[in-house]
């Protein structure tokens, strides 16, 4: 009878651990699951090959990377810092060559499609379009690290150095 009642208890206690919503007896997400979601911007930092470091989008930049379930993501960053146009309108079209030219090197912007390596924590971005003509159907591949609310992707261009960015989960 002792042994009903010990074994009855530690099956209640094993259904109960395994209900639990923290529990290490609960699934584990995968990376993908884990990303999708809205993530803003924190920093953006690049190492050239010769050590320069430079901080293109500035010291507070602004952004958002969205990475939806069905495997389509949306990149924009830019300089809160930038100059405005003096041109009297908000068209772009009456903006001068040069202020356009600023406005473009302070941004950025691309869209396409997105996929993970789970065994080596990469995330792949397959660019359909960029701001950036050139980087049009180009794919970046970039090391994840995920703490908690905190994503750091580290992408490592074949000519050497690296841009580390941390995006924080959106609320």
């Amino acid at each position: 009878m002792k042994q009903l009642g010990i074994l009855t208890l530690s099956t209640m206690m094993a259904l109960g651990l395994a209900v639990l919503p923290g529990s290490t007896v609960a699934q584990q997400k995968t990376l993908k699951e884990q990303l999708v979601g809205a993530w803003t911007l924190v920093s953006n930092d690049t190492t050239a090959p010769d050590g320069a470091k430079q901080q293109t989008f500035g010291a507070n930049p602004k952004g958002i990377l969205i990475l939806d379930a069905g495997g389509r993501y949306a990149l924009v960053v830019g300089r809160p810092d930038r100059p405005k146009f003096k041109a009297t309108s908000n068209l772009r079209a009456e903006a001068t060559v040069e202020e356009f030219a600023a406005a473009a090197r302070a941004f950025g912007a691309n869209f396409g499609t997105w996929s993970v390596n789970e065994a080596d924590k990469t995330l792949i971005r397959q660019n359909e379009i960029a701001l950036i003509p050139n980087n049009d159907k180009n794919e970046t591949k970039a090391s994840v690290s995920l703490t908690g609310d905190e994503l750091k992707l580290t992408v490592t261009p074949a000519a050497g150095g690296r841009s580390d960015t941390v995006y924080r989960r959106a609320k």
